[in-house]
């Protein structure tokens, strides 16, 4: 009879502690990054909470006959997944908007591609690609977007991504993190 008043009482006990685990997760949002340069075309921006990297997201590009052909590249710290990728491509300087294409599907070791999404935002110049779906991809250095933007301007050289990479964090006690930033590139020879 104890024993079964006991487990009741465990029991109870149980479902009440863990009834707010939800709370028990916190969510942060970075929106400093610090920028990296390696090369002209080529830069990063890194996301650091507590002198700790959390993520980062950089861009390898080259203009080549008119277009800028670039890859991507996601990186976050063990322990976190990536739940959506959100980049606004778009170049400052130009009265009309670049084309923006994504060349290589986003594809994992065993799981179906990604869903990507490519539109125009309301009101705001440039093209948005969204990747969110990522199973087996979310959990690695995601580094297979690649994309070519076509300007349109004669003068327009800077070519800009807007960038929210929403982490999340593993397990009950877990941060979750939106990483937000703009990483913007110059590339000269477009005006040549």
């Amino acid at each position: 009879m104890r024993r079964r008043r006991f487990l009741a009482a465990a029991g109870v006990a149980a479902a009440g502690a863990s009834a707010g685990c939800g709370a028990l997760r916190s969510e942060t949002t970075l929106s400093e990054p610090t920028r990296h340069s390696d090369a002209q075309g080529v830069a990063s921006i890194h996301f650091s909470e507590g002198g700790t990297e959390v993520g980062h997201f950089g861009v390898n590009g080259g203009v080549a006959d008119g277009v800028v052909p670039m890859s991507t590249e996601i990186w976050h710290r063990e322990g976190t997944t990536v739940e959506s990728v959100r980049l606004r491509v778009w170049m400052p300087d130009a009265e009309t908007p670049a084309d923006v294409a994504v060349v290589s599907p986003v594809e994992g070791d065993s799981s179906p591609p990604p869903e990507v999404r490519l539109y125009s935002p309301d009101r705001r110049p440039g093209t948005v690609i969204e990747l969110s779906d990522l199973d087996d991809l979310a959990d690695e250095t995601i580094s297979t977007l690649e994309c070519i933007v076509r300007p349109w301007s004669e003068t327009a050289t800077t070519i800009a991504f807007d960038v929210t990479i929403t982490l999340g964090g593993g397990g009950m006690l877990g941060t979750d993190y939106e990483l937000d930033g703009e990483l913007r590139l110059e590339y000269p020879a477009l005006a040549e």
